[in-house]
């Protein structure tokens, strides 16, 4: 069925899409930068230096026991708070980025605005503290035997835990890690509450102007669930072409 259809004006389908993009954009920045944050908080939460290990605890257990509501709004007014009015007005004002060569424009676009970072920071924040665990967990579940058996052959602990213990922790955090950017793609309609113009703002928006909630709601869905079962087709793909070449008992 197509989206005309659905009874939506064009226009307001162009706000549906356009938030689906805002939403795509900001759950892709977080997932890249929570992946880095969630590998550095879990080194620091498994190094035997309490300089390391202690702050990374706190950390865990600050950003993984409070509701991803009340740290998007700490952000939002936090940084509002502290930041040089200056810069504030720079990140509220539009800024339009141009990429050109030889005279010619490649690229333009519009750098987002404050609420857009704000709703980065804290999704990136709390989303790291729960990868941090899934690695934690996949380094967890690799065998100490693994780890002697490196060791046994002459290899360094470092080239063990590089060539060994990481690629087999990798494949045993990978469910639960696109289950994390899964998460992260849901938790980003959250945003909406600090004005972040994603696909729950604008679905809010085409329902308030024109009443049609379930048109607005649905087509909303079907963008969200579409962008889900991307990412769990490609984790299918990622475990069938594992299992072939490792064979499913090597996974498991």
């Amino acid at each position: 069925m197509s989206l005309s259809l659905l009874g939506l004006a064009p226009k307001y389908v162009d706000w549906l899409l356009w938030g689906f993009a805002v939403t795509l954009l900001l759950s892709a920045a977080t997932c890249v930068a929570a992946t880095f944050g969630g590998l550095l908080i879990c080194a620091a939460r498994i190094s035997p230096l309490r300089i390391l290990n202690w702050p990374a605890r706190i950390y865990l257990s600050i950003f993984r026991n409070t509701p991803l509501l009340v740290q998007i709004f700490f952000w939002y007014f936090a940084g509002s708070s502290i930041l040089p009015t200056p810069l504030l007005d720079w990140f509220n004002n539009p800024h339009t980025v141009i990429i050109a060569f030889a005279g010619t424009t490649w690229l333009s676009f519009k750098l987002p605005a404050f609420e857009f970072w704000a709703g980065f920071l804290a999704l990136t924040f709390y989303t790291s503290a729960f990868i941090a665990e899934e690695f934690r967990a996949g380094l967890r579940a690799v065998p100490v035997g693994q780890r002697e058996g490196g060791l046994s052959v002459g290899l360094s602990p470092a080239q063990v835990f590089l060539l060994i213990v990481i690629p087999q922790a990798a494949r045993h955090a990978l469910a639960p890690l696109l289950g994390q950017y899964m998460n992260a793609i849901k938790n980003s309609s959250l945003t909406m509450a600090i004005g972040v113009a994603e696909l729950s703002y604008a679905s809010r928006q085409v329902e308030t102007e024109t009443f049609q909630t379930f048109e607005a709601f649905g087509i909303a869905t079907v963008l969200y669930i579409f962008a889900i079962a991307v990412i769990e087709g490609v984790g299918e793909l990622i475990q069938r072409r594992r299992e072939k070449k490792y064979g499913r008992g090597a996974l498991s």
